[in-house]
């Protein structure tokens, strides 16, 4: 009885470990995954908005043309705050009034934050700031 007692717990703690090593592996890839695409661009340029929301519909066309005009520089992002998908990301950057547009570097950190409709020729001299040409 004791052996098959010792059998059992040696497979639980075998199936522990293994499933920490597996935990570990995908933690660590996704870390380099969101390592590479912090890398990639010169510029993370995030719109936190809601597709419900007039100024946040206008701000499209500048998020549209910034993705088109720089394409391998600035990484443009949009999260609807006002869905359980968006909010966490207005929760992390303690967003109170949409659109808020924030601006993040190269290495991720935030360099700029504007609130309300954004003109482009405004926008694209911060992002030049954050070393875009």
């Amino acid at each position: 009885m004791k052996d098959k007692n010792m059998n059992k717990n040696i497979l639980k703690i075998a199936l522990a470990l293994m499933a920490i090593i597996f935990a570990g592996q995908t933690i660590f890839a996704q870390a380099k995954k969101s390592t590479k695409s912090v890398t990639e661009y010169k510029v993370t340029f995030m719109e936190l908005g809601s597709v419900r929301c007039i100024p946040c519909q206008k701000m499209t066309a500048v998020l549209e043309s910034i993705k088109k005009k720089y394409p391998k520089q600035v990484k443009v992002e949009f999260y609807d705050v006002w869905t359980a998908e968006g909010k966490p990301m207005g929760t992390k950057y303690g967003i109170r009034s949409i659109p808020t547009q924030i601006f993040l570097d190269k290495n991720g950190n935030e360099y700029f934050r504007h609130v309300g409709y954004f003109p482009e020729e405004e926008l694209v001299k911060i992002l030049k700031k954050g070393d875009v040409q």
